[in-house]
């Protein structure tokens, strides 16, 4: 079988240039299918397209589906990098020598376990021992085939030539005198480390080109959708959608975006958001810190996993069993649990084994996952609960309004004192100069919170201390807002919170920012701004039900077209 060092090789024959090519080709024809809100002029503005290598999540998903294997080779890999609060921003997905090497130790791996069913699977009479012509023809059609799913689009003449010239190669150079085995390996190699594989690289339809930008194939789009939806290659359906170029018009495309967003992996790639935008995967993490068992002795890192899993099987059930809108996620009184949440939650006559299931909360206290134990508990401290850090995530996640970078001196929060409550002790950020300004943005959102303690768990009072859980939202409103829409002024309690929250229309759009930015790889820029009024648009006819906002997010200029440019960003 061929070695690293015959792949080093044809590198600089094969992959090379492919790389530069595809690299080069970042970057949006004429049409105007669908609804567009009124603030779109008749032109086309898709925004930016640049290329996206694959996460490490959506490489396993890739090799499972195109493979069947099951290994998650990618989990050896260097961590993917985030920008804009998720990991598949183009920005950050560079590929460093370490990751480049880490590549090709998995295509060389991959190949190697995976050659030998490919042969049989897809090149019989030569596993058989046929002559080396009927050899050379089945492999012929395997690189067709096997490559469109690798490439997720046909191969150019040229392309299936210089793959076919790689199997004789290594089929001629066997150890065992020919042994197409080693041919199907080398072909597998090649194409896993092909930036055709690697990256999801879009050069558009040909002749479509007009004004700057030009209109992505089917082929494209049908990646664009299994990305997003699924997280993976697309599937049989979608390829016969582009194999008969079905995948032009916006109608088109909903078709199967309705299908996809239907379909039960949408599942996984919406937990993927969720655990990604609400930082839920760092609720585990609170073990690295704690909590002072004198103060929380019910404090368990068993229980970590259990609170993400909370909100994650939360939002699921929510989304796709009860149709949830926005207002929906910051005040339903219901939760998912099973017996031991409910233990921890004080929950009588709750679940009484592992599974989680619906349990309704009492609506004057709980509210949406604003009232998550693993929320409230990721954004608080040792030893007690923090304005702070819950004010900022309110106001950083769930309002698109991050405040200003911190001063280089910031003052130590105050020590706990069990004769004071925690809003006295944090009082001072509103009396220093120095941190006035920031903490008027976060702490007045985070008092409102003081129910709940380091654990997220409901108190009535604090050591003892009667707690006032009166906030004030300050400064969220959009230039603009009319005041019977304001969101701004003081409410009492995460109740009020979030039905506030549920009905803003600055925190909706938060909603569609977020998932436009997971789903296109990139933060929104002025060039958006018609895609994003589209988005927004189908959003509010909706009712604000998020199913709906996933199909909006297809519905885009920026979904079906790119510009076109010649540099590479940096």
């Amino acid at each position: 079988m061929k070695t690293r060092t015959t792949m080093s090789k044809l590198g600089s024959v094969i992959l090379t240039p492919v790389l530069f090519a595809a690299v080069g080709c970042s970057g949006g024809g004429d049409s105007t299918g669908g609804d567009r809100p009124a603030s779109c002029t008749s032109e086309i503005s898709p925004g930016p397209a640049p290329i996206r290598r694959l996460t490490r999540e959506e490489y396993n998903n890739t090799v499972f589906q195109l493979l069947g294997d099951s290994t998650f080779p990618a989990n050896a890999f260097a961590p993917d990098e985030e920008a804009n609060g998720f990991s598949n921003q183009a920005s950050a997905l560079v590929v460093s020598p370490l990751l480049a090497e880490q590549y090709m130790g998995s295509a060389e791996a991959l190949a190697a376990s995976h050659a030998d069913t490919l042969l049989q699977r897809n090149m019989a009479q030569c596993a058989s021992g046929a002559d080396t012509q009927t050899c050379e023809e089945e492999a012929e059609a395997f690189v067709r085939g096997f490559g469109k799913q690798a490439f997720r689009r046909p191969l150019s003449e040229d392309e299936v030539q210089a793959h076919v010239a790689l199997f004789l190669m290594g089929s001629e150079g066997g150890a065992d005198g020919y042994a197409p085995a080693a041919g199907v390996e080398l072909v597998v190699q090649a194409m896993l480390q092909s930036p055709h594989f690697l990256y999801r690289v879009e050069f558009g339809r040909e002749g479509t080109e007009k004004n700057g930008i030009v209109e992505l194939s089917s082929y494209e789009v049908a990646s664009r959708l299994s990305y997003l939806f699924w997280g993976t290659m697309p599937d049989a359906a979608l390829f016969e959608a582009a194999d008969r170029d079905e995948l032009r018009t916006p109608e088109q495309i909903e078709v199967q975006a309705r299908r996809m967003v239907n379909a039960p992996r949408a599942r996984d790639a919406v937990k993927n958001f969720h655990r990604q935008w609400l930082n839920l995967d760092e609720i585990p993490g609170i073990a690295a810190i704690g909590r002072n068992r004198e103060i929380y002795p019910d404090y368990r890192e068993s229980l970590l996993p259990l609170l993400q899993r909370e909100t994650e099987e939360f939002l699921d059930y929510a989304i796709f069993e009860a149709n949830a809108s926005v207002e929906d996620m910051y005040t339903a009184p219901y939760t998912m649990m099973n017996a031991e949440l409910a233990e921890f939650y004080g929950i009588e006559n709750g679940p009484t084994g592992s599974e989680f299931e619906r349990v309704d909360l009492d609506g004057e206290r709980y509210s949406g996952l604003l009232t998550h134990a693993g929320i409230l508990a990721l954004h608080s401290r040792f030893d007690s609960s923090s304005p702070v850090h819950r004010g900022l995530f309110v106001r950083t996640q769930l309002l698109c309004q991050p405040p200003p970078p911190p001063p280089d001196f910031v003052p130590e929060p105050p020590v706990v004192d069990p004769n004071v409550t925690t809003r006295e002790q944090y009082r001072q950020h509103s009396d220093d100069p120095g941190c006035s300004r920031c903490h008027q943005l976060m702490d007045p959102l985070g008092l409102g919170f003081e129910h709940f303690d380091a654990l997220g768990r409901y108190r009535e009072t604090q050591s003892g201390l009667a707690i006032d859980d009166s906030g004030t939202i300050v400064d969220a409103d959009a230039d603009g807002t009319p005041a019977a829409e304001s969101i701004d002024g003081p409410f009492d309690g995460p109740v009020e919170l979030g039905a506030r929250l549920g009905n803003s229309s600055t925190v909706r759009e938060c909603v569609s920012a977020q998932w436009f930015r997971f789903a296109y790889g990139r933060a929104e820029t002025e060039a958006d701004d018609c895609s994003m009024d589209t988005i927004n648009q189908r959003f509010a006819d909706s009712g604000y039900d998020i199913k709906e906002l996933l199909v909006a997010l297809t519905q885009t200029d920026a979904f079906r077209y790119r510009p076109i440019t010649t540099e590479v960003s940096e």
